[in-house]
């Protein structure tokens, strides 16, 4: 299976959701489960089926997290020598050369991304237009909502 590039900080995220989801949230769903038991028959038992299924939906989520954490090649930025171009992890700060604006994103992995917080994904249409261009370089990016151009103003590794 392919690597997933995932950024130390989305690595930390997600073991510390797995963390929560086996020691806090299992054990709450198996002791509802035998509480929801104790009531009797198990056939029209609704707190017992509402349980059961809030366990599936649990350990698929454990077992999401555990997937994706063992396919994770966790890249930390700082680490890694960019040269001043556009790399996966890399804050980017654009203007909007249509809208004279400036946006802050950070290029992160897919499971990472949420543009409100300015993480984009590194398979979003920016973001594969920024990879491997430099500060002051401008950009054209296909968007959904049509083409924009935008003027790369710094990159930061932090």
């Amino acid at each position: 299976m392919n690597r997933v590039p995932l950024t130390v900080r989305g690595a930390e995220k997600l073991r510390e959701e797995l963390r929560r989801l086996k020691q806090e949230e299992r054990p709450r769903v198996i002791n509802a489960i035998a509480e929801a038991r104790a009531h009797g028959d198990l056939k029209e038992n609704a707190e017992y089926h509402a349980a059961r299924e809030e366990q599936g939906f649990v350990e698929a989520r454990i077992a999401d997290i555990e997937g994706k954490l063992s396919n994770a090649q966790v890249i930390d930025v700082r680490e890694v020598d960019g040269g001043g171009r556009v790399i996966f992890g890399a804050t980017v700060d654009l203007l909007d050369l249509s809208s004279d604006s400036e946006v802050t994103y950070q290029i992160v992995g897919e499971d990472e991304a949420d543009i409100k917080q300015g993480l984009i994904s590194v398979n979003s249409p920016i973001a594969r237009a920024l990879i491997g261009k430099e500060e002051a370089d401008e950009v054209v990016v296909d968007a959904p909502g049509g083409q924009r151009e935008y003027e790369i103003v710094a990159v930061r590794y932090e």
